[in-house]
């Protein structure tokens, strides 16, 4: 049995630059920081809302304190969830086609796995027509550790009865590929939030999702397909 593992913003759909732009939107109305740019969120891609916040302020050079933490996350979600709303956040090409395939496929487990609150990625998954009611479903509220912490992916593995070394996670930033590593499985990167190049520890880089098959996946394993 293997498992198939995926992230949520910035895999599943576009919510990169969604997350950007209410971010963005909080930082100026309620913390009073003009000039922030979807970069200046980089070094916090993919762990959790409280180092995604910290990462642009730092990056203005300014240190937020635990409670403009706090108010800045909160009104992001809002923001984010309001956004969300206005119209719905399509499925990057190929991924519900490999979703689909991989739970159809008698080898393989599938689970979300999002250092994103349960609210927010379920708006998420729901807006690009995600199957989740019929996964294995972790959420940044059921660990304490956020990436490059290997607990949400060894807790997912768990969840679907696979070890970590059968496991291939989907991934679109470096602490997530950090973070696959370190809890013992593979891990496919895609370009969808970052380039090529700052990506390239994963064990394979692709531009999409679209064309990948369960045979590509059981290659990595080296398994007979």
């Amino acid at each position: 049995m293997y498992g198939l593992i995926f992230d949520v913003d910035g895999v599943i759909a576009d919510t990169e630059a969604v997350n950007a732009q209410a971010s963005i939107q909080v930082f100026a109305e309620l913390l009073d920081i003009e000039g922030v740019r979807r970069e200046d969120f980089e070094a916090g891609l993919g762990r959790g809302a409280a180092a995604y916040v910290r990462a642009a302020a730092h990056a203005h050079g300014v240190e937020l304190d635990d409670a403009q933490v706090d108010a800045a996350t909160a009104a992001r979600q809002a923001t984010f969830l309001s956004i969300l709303d206005n119209g719905p956040l399509p499925a990057f090409p190929g991924v519900l086609e490999l979703m689909t395939a991989a739970l159809e496929h008698d080898d393989f487990e599938v689970a979300i796995a999002t250092s994103s609150t349960r609210e927010k990625s379920q708006a998420v998954l729901e807006s690009a027509g995600v199957p989740w009611t019929e996964l294995v479903y972790i959420t940044g509220s059921d660990v304490t550790h956020r990436k490059p912490h290997p607990e949400l992916f060894l807790l997912a593995a768990r969840e679907i009865g696979v070890d970590p070394p059968r496991c291939i996670v989907i991934e679109d930033a470096p602490n997530g590929v950090k973070a696959a590593h370190a809890a013992g499985a593979m891990c496919i990167a895609v370009t969808n939030s970052l380039p090529a190049g700052k990506l390239a520890a994963a064990d394979r880089v692709v531009d999409s999702l679209a064309g990948i098959e369960i045979e590509d996946l059981l290659r990595l394993f080296g398994a007979p397909h």
